[in-house]
């Protein structure tokens, strides 16, 4: 396990940015933390660590969003508004959970535990010290329902 601490976005970020370089295809990286706590912000600079230039929003009302580089697909899933599995099966999460050309990122993971059971992940962790500063603990782990 690593724990890092940021007390700036730009931290955040960057400390995203330097995970992203190392992400392989076919991972999956779970993003845990409170609303308001950097998981997007995360996201970006992840996004950046893989050469995506695109503007990387949340995806909490369309549940995902894909971006493009090169031959391969970051896919990016927020299921905070989800109502149940169903609706990610229904866009067809499956066709990318894992799969060789893609990275995938969620947000609020124990949404769609049954999907992700037994799959290895990387599980990034934000927690608020106070205003500015944040803990991110990174840990890769099989996935188990809990």
């Amino acid at each position: 396990m690593m724990n890092y601490t940021t007390t700036t976005e730009k931290e955040t970020k960057s400390l995203g940015e330097k995970l992203g370089k190392d992400l392989n295809l076919g991972e999956i990286v779970i993003l845990q933390g409170d609303l308001g706590s950097g998981k997007t912000t995360f996201t970006k600079g992840m996004a950046k660590g893989l050469g995506i230039t695109e503007i990387i929003t949340s995806p909490t009302f369309s549940l995902m969003n894909i971006y493009e580089y090169g031959e391969n697909s970051l896919i990016h899933i927020d299921t905070y508004r989800l109502e149940n599995e169903r609706d990610l099966l229904d866009i067809g999460i499956e066709d990318y959970l894992g799969k060789p050309n893609t990275i995938t990122i969620i947000e609020w993971p124990e949404k769609i535990k049954n999907l992700l059971n037994k799959k290895m992940v990387t599980e990034i962790t934000i927690t608020h010290k106070n205003k500015n500063e944040r803990e991110i603990t990174a840990s890769r782990k099989v996935y188990t329902l809990t």
